[in-house]
């Protein structure tokens, strides 16, 4: 499970290995300036998972799209052909 912690930002100078270690246990830190949020911090590893959910996402946002627009009566098609002479030319 995630904990949040909130951490003044001197303590990314001052106490470092503690803040990398509670990365490594896929903490979040949140990191304050004058007790306000400024940024979020989080482990390399569960960044990647996190990039891979947002793509995951875009993906199924463009598959909904796709799928609505073929159910679309006035949706315009272009022959295969045409798509590739199209796409190659954007490249």
């Amino acid at each position: 499970m995630y904990n949040t912690y909130a951490r003044p930002s001197k303590d990314l100078r001052t106490h470092y290995a503690d803040v990398i270690r509670d990365l490594k246990e896929h903490n979040q830190i949140l990191i304050t300036n004058n007790g306000r949020g400024e940024a979020v911090l989080i482990g390399v590893d569960d960044y990647a998972e996190y990039e891979e959910y947002l793509h995951y996402r875009y993906v199924k946002e463009k598959l909904d799209e796709a799928e609505a627009a073929e159910n679309d009566p006035n949706t315009k098609w272009i022959s295969k052909d045409d798509f590739f002479a199209r796409a190659r030319a954007k490249l």
